[in-house]
């Protein structure tokens, strides 16, 4: 594609709380710094925490202190644009917040709300994000647009991306498809062929609803995976409900001897391909990333009814709500393989990584 300002290169910079993680921002800002290249930007990565190219430790969530005007500037100097990954979306660093906005003030940005302050219990008194003519608002979802316009700020959606298999190269063979990678993943969390694993691929926290996920594995007969860590002192809570599950748990990523990533490190592919069933029963999303990425694994969905896994699944998914086990578990007994891939086509209509270079280029402010 050919540079969408033209010559010289122009420059980038992506700017967050935290970049460089397994988070949801953090996953999709990276998605984002690959379309802008495709645009014709040269970027670089500012945040407070995270293997990041400039770090600005006052940026951070917990940072001790607000980071100086001077110390954004200089991160910032070298950006004909600044695209903003949350920081001026939820107040979780408001001294940050203020900083960076008025380091912004008449320069070209995009501000990327993944989250916004009424989205979250603690903040929904919050004015939300600030305005500026040079700016641009892009949402993740319809949801968080129509709120913005509500308060008068005008928004674009562009819906998160996902790298989408071809048609094509649908594996042979019954379901569920693993590549040698899953079935080293079974064998290291000692999952055996025949037995039922469920993924619930996201961290621990309170609206991630941990319970959820265990009923549904109890219902399913199967074993429960939690990928991620507690966060947000979730932990006391999290070992009560391990300790008292009704059905066989396991929490974090095995350490594989022969591992399919670097130093025997699990990639998260893998663990799609161990799992049998993917489940997503938060409360609330932004997204819910595992929505599309199980989508993009073949693998069925258990989600539950937040609002924009409403928004999603109108698109035409065909998944599996929380009090549908029975209908699931007949599905796992004899599944059909056509539903994952007209889920597949659904992504590839409307979700695919292909297309984000051309639907941030329409949404880009003048330099």
């Amino acid at each position: 594609m050919d540079p969408h300002y033209g010559d010289p290169i122009p420059t980038t910079a992506i700017l967050s709380f935290r970049l460089g993680g397994s988070d949801g921002v953090a996953i999709e800002s990276a998605k984002w710094q690959r379309a802008l290249g495709e645009l014709g930007f040269s970027s670089y990565t500012v945040a407070g925490t995270g293997p990041v190219d400039e770090t600005v430790p006052g940026l951070a969530i917990d940072a001790d202190q607000a980071p100086t005007r001077r110390e954004v500037d200089d991160a910032l100097s070298r950006a004909d644009l600044v695209v903003v990954e949350n920081l001026l979306s939820l107040p979780l660093n408001r001294p940050a917040w203020d900083v960076v906005a008025e380091a912004l003030a008449d320069r070209p940005a995009v501000l990327h709300h993944h989250d916004l302050p009424w989205q979250r219990p603690q903040y929904h008194d919050h004015p939300g994000p600030p305005q500026d003519p040079r700016w641009r608002h892009v949402t993740i979802n319809e949801l968080s647009r129509r709120e913005l316009v509500r308060r008068g700020i005008g928004a674009r959606t562009i819906y998160n991306s996902f790298a989408v298999p071809d048609a094509d190269t649908a594996p042979d063979g019954p379901y569920p498809h693993r590549t040698a990678a899953g079935r080293a993943v079974r064998d290291a969390l000692g999952i055996g062929p025949n037995d039922r694993l469920v993924l619930q691929p996201t961290r621990a926290l309170a609206r991630k609803n941990v319970p959820g996920g265990l009923t549904a594995a109890t219902n399913l007969d199967a074993t429960y995976w939690l990928l991620g860590p507690a966060e947000d002192g979730y932990g006391p809570e999290l070992d009560e409900l391990v300790a008292t599950a009704p059905c066989p748990v396991i929490q974090g990523i095995p350490d594989l001897s022969a591992g399919s990533g670097p130093e025997g490190s699990m990639h998260i592919d893998d663990a799609y391909q161990a799992c049998d069933v993917v489940v997503l029963p938060s409360t609330w999303e932004g997204f819910g990333n595992p929505s599309l990425e199980s989508v993009t694994h073949r693998r069925p969905l258990v989600i539950a009814r937040y609002p924009v896994a409403e928004e999603l699944a109108a698109f035409g998914f065909e998944w599996f709500p929380p009090d549908a086990m029975a209908k699931l578990d007949d599905w796992l007994t004899n599944p059909d393989p056509d539903l994952l891939e007209r889920n597949l086509a659904v992504a590839r209509a409307h979700f695919s990584l292909d297309d984000l270079a051309d639907r941030i280029g329409a949404v880009l402010p003048p330099l």
